[in-house]
């Protein structure tokens, strides 16, 4: 198998917006948690979120009718379509792709729009616009309309490894020749809504932290309790690297090699202890690059902050990989932005590739004597790497993998 071309990256995360702000954000080691207006008044009142976000400006003149999760989405292919130095009027639009992670659509407009029936007990005063707005497709579907392309249309969900997902997916209809270009990620906002944010809440899986919400968020540190909600979206544009060549203006920014996916299978939310489910993912994800584990020369680790989370991740990672590349977990900056989480993190690992800088895990002060891998901490690694491999993992066990190259 051979690995398309990546040329164009779109991020808005709670670091910036773009790709250059999200990789100063996460160089400096600090984390953007912050107390939340959205969320004030609720157990956990805080989050990673995107500031200074102005849809409109950003989104497009029909940003008014769209959710925040789509609002992202948008942006993120803007951004990523303009990196890519793609002549958007020259382009064959039947030929071009969307393929989305969203891991549900946050209950933004279904929890307000309920909120009118409760309030009011008259069915008149919904907005007819409820289903458009609220649906999980409609990040790549408003892509597609926005942009006006007209290839194969999809919306993955696989909690949080969605974005990961949409991207492996990618690959394979670039590989199958469906077409020749696509947009692919994740966009995410679940700290929009308070009742999704009271749920996380409820099970017991945020940080608690929230006297000091910029320290919460601490992937494979000792005193982690949990993780943080975020935002965000990325979009990554992947070529057929013939097609890529052919535009003359592209760059080649790095290389999708391989794609892995497998189902624990063992619980609805918590990890298999053993691993196995991430193994075999892992696994799949080499054998389709064509490498080998001492071929990966840096991790993008899942890395949410939760106790038992974070040990079977290291547990597993440690066995597969004992040569100890470096790890990093962005969710220690950025915090967790579910269904987006695995397309940002995949866009940051193009990044590493880029500069040939492992990032910090942001708030990494204590560092769990369980876990036995080399997590980078506190400043920025220069680091000699060819191939990086990116995980996530989402509720239903759900696991997916990507390998990276230069």
């Amino acid at each position: 198998m051979t690995g398309v071309a990546i040329t164009g990256l779109g991020l808005v995360t709670p670091a910036g917006i773009g790709w250059e702000a999200t990789w100063r954000g996460l160089c400096t080691g600090v984390s953007t948690a912050a107390p939340d207006p959205v969320l004030d008044g609720l157990p956990i009142d805080f989050s990673c979120h995107v500031r200074d976000f102005e849809p409109r400006a950003m989104a497009g003149k029909s940003a008014w009718r769209l959710d925040r999760f789509t609002q992202l989405a948008v942006t993120a292919a803007r951004l990523a379509v303009e990196d890519a130095r793609v002549d958007t009027a020259a382009w064959d639009a039947d030929r071009v792709a969307v393929v989305m992670g969203v891991g549900s659509t946050s209950l933004e407009t279904l929890e307000k729009e309920h909120g009118k029936v409760v309030r009011s007990g008259r069915s008149a005063s919904v907005s007819p616009l409820t289903l458009p707005r609220a649906v999980p497709n409609m990040a790549a579907g408003e892509i597609a309309l926005q942009l006006g392309v007209h290839g194969p249309n999809l919306t993955l969900s696989t909690d949080s490894a969605s974005g990961a997902s949409a991207l492996g997916t990618a690959l394979d209809l670039l590989r199958a020749g469906r077409c020749d270009m696509v947009l692919a990620g994740g966009a995410e906002s679940p700290r929009s809504s308070r009742f999704t944010a009271l749920l996380f809440s409820q099970m017991a899986t945020l940080s608690a932290r929230c006297d000091t919400p910029a320290t919460a968020s601490r992937p494979f540190d000792a005193d982690r309790d949990g993780f943080v909600l975020g935002e965000g979206a990325a979009v990554l544009v992947l070529e057929r690297t013939e097609h890529a060549l052919a535009r003359r203006t592209a760059r080649v920014r790095a290389r999708l090699l391989g794609f892995g996916a497998s189902a624990d299978a063992y619980h609805p939310t918590g990890a298999d202890p053993t691993g196995a489910g991430v193994s075999l993912a892992v696994a799949a994800a080499l054998r389709d690059a064509g490498l080998g584990a001492p071929d990966i020369d840096h991790v993008n680790a899942h890395g949410t902050g939760t106790v038992p989370g974070d040990l079977v991740e290291s547990r597993v990672l440690g066995r597969l990989f004992p040569h100890r590349p470096p790890v990093t977990a962005n969710k220690g900056a950025l915090g967790h932005a579910l269904g987006a989480a695995g397309a940002i993190e995949a866009a940051c690992a193009v990044l590493s590739l880029e500069h040939q800088t492992v990032p910090p895990t942001a708030n990494l002060d204590s560092p769990d004597p369980q876990v036995t891998l080399d997590v980078v901490a506190k400043t920025p690694r220069r680091v000699r790497m060819d191939h990086a491999l990116s995980t996530s993992y989402g509720f239903g066990g759900q696991n997916a993998v990507l390998v990276l190259g230069r």
